[in-house]
């Protein structure tokens, strides 16, 4: 019996396997060809995995077609949608929300902004970005890496293997980017690279990370920063009343991870630095 037309070549999968595919979002995840729908999932470990709608519903088992977990299979679909994977091996069983079946969140306004260099909220679209997109919570990725090969987020949520979430690639502006379902905030994570040769280059912090882990570790971590409460009614009043040319004004500076320490010579926070 031939081959269905729609299964991946060998080449590619090896590609895939490796962390060296061009383009994963091109092969793995949700695809139709002609009246078919197909899904395709890297899951290192795996020996059986089936496909599930995020509200558990069974749309299909995939087949193995590599040792290292590539999985490829049709399955019972009318519409793209994101897609949860039950995995199983001799250990047990678990479940992977797949990333490469969510779309991008940029969009081409931000593609035109960032291009053009007059992207006012560009710290709203870069760095790591806890969200709800496409019915899963989870974590938004993007960073600047115009000369990269490939960019892979890595972490907490990925036991930190840089061929399970190859970011995607926006075309004429150097920003890769990337959903990743059940992440959340907390999570350590770094960005694996490849030059243009396809050397590995050293892990990286995230440029635009809005939490870091203490020396000597030097992961980035997730943080929410929408949920901070301003105390400072009082202050912008008085500062409404007055003249700030006329105004007088102190300024303090201090060095406040040597200032001071805690119990244990530990770090202090703001609010005791300021107390």
């Amino acid at each position: 019996m031939a081959e269905p037309k729609w299964r991946l070549s060998a080449q590619a999968i090896e590609a895939i396997v490796h962390g060296r595919h061009a383009n994963p979002f091109e092969a793995l995840g949700l695809h139709q060809h002609s009246k078919t729908w197909l899904v395709r999932a890297f899951v290192p470990g795996a020996l059986g995995v089936d496909v599930h709608l995020l509200d558990g519903t069974l749309v299909g088992a995939l087949e193995q077609r590599h040792g290292a977990g590539f999985f490829e299979g049709a399955v019972k679909l009318k519409s793209r949608q994101p897609l949860r994977l039950s995995c199983c091996n001799e250990g047990g069983a678990w479940t992977v929300t797949d990333a490469y079946t969510f779309g991008p969140v940029l969009g081409p306004m931000d593609d035109y902004y960032i291009g053009e260099g007059n992207h006012l909220r560009l710290y709203d679209k870069l760095g790591a970005h806890p969200l709800h997109h496409e019915g899963c919570d989870g974590v938004h990725f993007a960073v600047w890496a115009p000369n990269a090969e490939r960019v892979s987020v890595i972490g907490d949520f990925n036991n930190w293997d840089g061929r399970l979430h190859v970011m995607r690639k926006r075309l004429d502006t150097g920003i890769w980017e990337t959903f990743v379902p059940d992440a959340h905030e907390g999570q350590g994570y770094k960005f694996e690279l490849l030059d243009k040769s396809g050397k590995l280059l050293p892990l990286k912090a995230d440029p635009f990370g809005f939490a870091a882990e203490l020396r000597p570790n030097t992961a980035s971590k997730v943080a929410r920063t929408d949920g901070f409460k301003w105390h400072d009614e009082a202050y912008l009043k008085t500062r409404r009343e007055r003249d700030q040319r006329r105004a007088p004004m102190s300024i303090y500076e201090v060095h406040a991870g040597s200032w001071r320490r805690g119990d244990g010579n530990r770090f202090l926070t703001y609010d005791e630095l300021a107390d």
